[in-house]
């Protein structure tokens, strides 16, 4: 009489049958009931390697490294536009637990773009963002605002370097007023000069000197 065996009775049958169902290693398309679609890699029915998910209520898509079913690693993440139907890049870079951490290119309207440092989706750490006017900022961040150490450079090419708090001009700092060959230095507070002092700087090759030189004390 042939042996039979039966599962352990401390594990019911549909424990293993779901074991040898789950997505493992494999590359495999699934569809979420709200229309999402993931193709890729698996781990224990968690996206995990290299994939890409497509979002159907705003066309959105990420195509890069997943781990344990959260973006992680490298990837690029894209937006569907309404009116060219072409996808327009959004951010480039790394990811950390689903957001942005470590060095990334980030596309914002109106032409503006991020390139830098990022700490769990916010900019943090060493930056250079390219604003929609054509100024610039080339500095540090912290949470999503300039903070630290810092130049503005503005579309005259006049420029201020130094402290920075809360995204304003904030303690010890220059600003080179270049278009009149003029040189401000003192403290700042909350974008606005506290105390210093004003000299000509380089009045000769300014495009629009003052009238009058400033005196030498």
């Amino acid at each position: 009489m042939p042996i039979v065996k039966y599962p352990r009775a401390t594990e019911p049958l549909w424990h293993e049958w779901d074991r040898k169902a789950q997505k493992c290693g494999l590359r495999h398309t699934v569809y979420s009931v709200n229309g999402d679609q993931y193709t890729g890699e698996w781990l224990g029915n968690l996206k995990h390697g290299k994939g890409i998910q497509v979002w159907k209520r705003d066309g959105a898509i990420y195509s890069g490294d997943w781990k344990f079913g959260k973006r992680d690693g490298y990837g690029s993440y894209s937006i569907l536009d309404p009116v060219t139907k072409e996808y327009k890049k959004v951010y480039t870079g790394w990811w950390k637990n689903n957001k942005k951490c470590g060095y990334g290119v980030t596309f914002y309207p109106s032409a503006e773009r991020y390139e830098g440092e990022w700490s769990g989706g916010l900019r943090s750490g060493w930056g250079r963002m390219y604003y929609w006017d054509g100024s610039m900022y080339e500095g540090q961040w912290l949470e999503d605002r300039p903070g630290g150490q810092g130049m503005l450079r503005l579309p005259n090419e006049n420029r201020y370097e130094g402290g920075w708090k809360d995204g304003k001009k904030h303690g010890p700092g220059k600003f080179f007023y270049l278009d009149k060959g003029q040189l401000f230095e003192g403290i700042w507070a909350a974008d606005i000069p506290k105390c210093g002092i004003l000299i000509d700087f380089g009045r000769v090759e300014a495009p629009a000197p003052t009238q009058y030189p400033i005196p030498k004390v």
